[in-house]
């Protein structure tokens, strides 16, 4: 827990350097949005304050948050993402003795195969140990051992793995004949230090070198021949984010002084709208700096000069047509949209206020005498007063429905196009490199749009049902609806009808057509870095035990001709771990059948010494079937459940690590529930917060979806460990939420 805190402290200069920018803009225009719609600046602007004079304070805050920016990202930030990666490093380095799992090949140490039948229950030893040495040349020295544990100290920086009751086997690499079998009590392997534990660390990259490391990199490059833009880059991206400050500063003001009453919310979309683009104009200037189209020293200033003119743009026009709208007032006329007392007041504030006071009308009680004009929302509810108790879907429903799917929607296609935004831009680089097609691309994009649909529809659905709740609450509808005897339960039926569609959704997309554009997305994906589609992943992975206990090692499958190279065979006693065969194949082919080429194989006596030595040139091999060896790697998004659900079974026996693969299993029944629990827990938030206003909603709504994940993956990997059981796992999170949100219905006023 500690060093998770420490991890987390070492990211907020990162954060920050980040969010100061984004804060400045973001604070400017929902606090000059809300004394527009206060009217304060109308007032401040009739007092003789122009929009220069406002100038002062943005200008004061821009150039204190400028310079705070720049001291993070020059000073703090490189030794921060240092440590990060320094504390990242030992803990990964320094392997826990309880890591090395049952029945599992642990390649962790260079140059070793470690494979043991069981680990005791406090995890630090093990028995029927199988160790294969490849550091030196020539066959493999194989270890079999009755016990086993390992010794890692990593302040002596000494790293060794004790073995007892075993023996080694050992050929000589031009003669198989010779064969020798050395039996020991025990025996202990010394492993290099280095490649456990490296002096100093991992060594520091761009992020985390200071200027004057940066400078003495760009001229070992370019003194090298290489091209040095990305330190160039990295340079001039430590000063001109942090004038972003003052970008967004002129920004802010230009768009924060209007006349109309949007609110915070519309500030804050504003807000978000303008960062997207300067981080889309950054992000494509670098990709085009790395292909050569633009100067690496001017990339990273174009997004500042672009928008940075915009602003300026706007507050010249700003200020112009602010001197216009004074003129009426300094004529001592009143302007149409600003309330000057009851005799002044215009049109739409004389229908505002009727609505309000229909509304509070209405608010009284059914019965009450209902004024001669109602608004369309009150007609609603009066109506479904008498319906509410016979008809399942009634006027209420279609008016909540239609306000649910408006905002639905919204926030679907903005979560999908922050999805596209931030892919195409992190793709981007190799379109501009000529590496790739937009074509290409496109089609990515095709195939990578369930997935995306897949993330982004739990998070509208949330969002959703906050804000149309909360409107509901803050419009006093919610109190109308009770008072005419329509509880909070029924009216929020419908959202939670339509999660339960959208969970139907997920888990239909997940059974159908998500694994395989997952796996065709990935190959394009690729293809797009510049590599080759990969059609067999590493269940072409070397090592293998079969359900017989047999294992298996070979250094190449040929998918295409159906071949296995440098095929070796180890069998063992059925009673006892003890070997009782070896041999190898220079290779194998399928034809109906494995058959190996060039063969020598060695039994062995039942006190281990080396037994009959047989050489054939051909032999037949009682192996697995040519698609068992070329399966994909066993990643769960590449599948859906009855694909996972059988591959496990393959797989669970053949020496492949399934544990995590059956969190995912369950978590394929567990994830579409989602929207459904976020809906839960979503209504009563909404009750009590829903006078706050819609940001608010947006707010909560974040902060919910990112408590959901966390504790999907804390569960998740709590699971992987083998601590839980894959179905508490995977249900855990639903359990938790779940249950919270059944109490606060239950709690919250109906």
């Amino acid at each position: 827990g500690w060093t998770i805190a420490t991890l987390m402290l070492t990211l907020v200069p990162q954060g920050l350097g980040v969010t100061i920018p984004m804060a400045v803009l973001i604070g400017l225009l929902m606090g000059l949005g809300r004394m527009s719609g206060d009217r304060e600046m109308v007032a401040m602007q009739a007092c003789g304050v122009s929009v220069y004079r406002l100038l002062r304070p943005v200008i004061a805050l821009a150039v204190m948050t400028t310079l705070t920016t720049c001291y993070i990202l020059t000073e703090t930030l490189p030794d921060a993402n240092q440590a990060f990666r320094d504390i990242t490093f030992r803990t990964l380095a320094a392997r826990a003795d309880d890591e090395v799992r049952a029945r599992i090949f642990d390649q962790g140490f260079p140059g070793l195969v470690l494979y043991v039948g069981e680990v005791d229950i406090q995890g630090t030893g093990w028995s029927n140990v199988f160790l294969a040495d490849t550091r030196q040349e020539g066959p493999a020295q194989v270890y079999i051992a009755d016990e086993g544990r390992i010794l890692l100290d990593p302040e002596a920086r000494k790293v060794e793995i004790a073995l007892a009751e075993g023996s080694l086997h050992r050929i000589e690499p031009d003669d198989p004949n010779t064969y020798n079998v050395s039996q020991f009590s025990e025996i202990v392997l010394s492993l290099a230090p280095d490649a456990v534990f490296p002096e100093g660390g991992p060594q520091r990259g761009l992020t985390e070198m200071r200027i004057h490391e940066l400078q003495a990199q760009i001229v070992e490059m370019e003194a090298a021949g290489m091209s040095a833009h990305n330190p160039i880059m990295e340079i001039h991206q430590k000063f001109s984010i942090p004038i972003a400050c003052l970008v967004f500063g002129f920004i802010g003001l230009a768009l924060g002084v209007t006349n109309r009453k949007d609110g915070r919310l519309a500030s804050f979309a504003l807000g978000i709208g303008v960062i997207f683009a300067y981080y889309i104009i950054m992000f494509g200037a670098k990709a085009m700096a790395k292909g050569a189209l633009v100067s690496p020293h001017f990339a990273m200033w174009i997004p500042n000069i672009l928008l940075g003119l915009t602003g300026i743009m706007l507050l010249l026009l700003r200020a112009r047509s602010s001197g216009r709208q004074l003129l009426p007032l300094l004529s001592g006329t009143p302007p149409q949209n600003v309330s000057t007392g009851n005799a002044a007041a215009s049109p739409a504030t004389l229908d505002a206020s009727a609505q309000d006071e229909e509304s509070a009308a209405t608010a009284q009680c059914p019965s009450a005498p209902a004024p001669q004009k109602q608004t369309a929302r009150q007609v609603g509810i009066s109506a479904n007063a008498g319906w509410s108790r016979i008809s399942v879907i009634s006027l209420l429903d279609q008016y909540v429905v239609k306000q649910y799917f408006n905002i639905v929607a919204l926030a679907f296609v903005g979560l999908l196009g922050i999805f596209y935004i931030s892919t195409f831009i992190d793709l981007s680089d190799k379109l501009f490199k000529g590496e790739t097609t937009l074509a290409t691309i496109g089609e990515y994009f095709w195939y990578a749009t369930p997935q995306f649909v897949y993330y982004v529809l739990p998070i509208s659905a949330l969002i959703s049902t906050l804000i149309t709740i909360g409107v509901l609450t803050k419009s006093s509808e919610l109190t109308v609806m009770k008072a005419c005897g329509i509880s909070l339960y029924r009216a929020s039926f419908p959202l939670l009808l339509f999660s339960l569609v959208w969970s139907g959704v997920l888990f239909s997309m997940s059974e159908s057509f998500l694994a395989d554009a997952n796996r065709r997305a990935n190959e394009l994906r690729r293809v797009i870095r510049g590599g080759a589609p990969q059609f067999h992943d590493v269940l072409n992975r070397q090592w293998i035990v079969s359900p017989d206990g047999s294992i298996y090692n070979y250094s190449h499958f040929d998918p295409a001709e159906t071949v296995l190279h440098d095929l070796n065979t180890y069998r063992f006693a059925q009673d006892e771990w003890r070997l009782t065969r070896r041999a190898y194949a220079r290779y194998a082919t399928y034809d109906e059948r494995w058959e190996g080429r060039e063969i020598w194989t060695r039994d062995f006596n039942e006190d281990l010494s080396p037994g009959a030595f047989n050489v054939a040139g051909a032999l037949e091999l009682p192996l697995e079937s040519p698609a068992y060896f070329a399966t994909e790697r066993p990643d769960a998004e590449r599948m859906n459940y009855r694909e996972l659900n059988s591959y496990i079974a393959e797989l669970s026996a053949s020496g492949v690590d399934v544990v995590a693969l059956r969190v995912a299993l369950q978590g394929k029944l567990s994830f579409p529930f989602v929207t459904l629990v976020l809906t839960l827990i979503a209504v009563p938030f909404a009750v009590t917060t829903g006078r706050h206003g819609a940001l608010y909603g947006i707010g909560i709504g974040i902060v919910l979806a990112l408590s959901y994940w966390v504790v999907i993956s804390i569960f998740s990997a709590i699971g992987s460990a083998g601590l839980l059981t894959p179905l508490l796992a995977a249900w855990a999170p639903n359990v938790i939420f779940g249950g919270s949100a059944l109490y606060l219905l239950l709690a919250v006023r109906t």
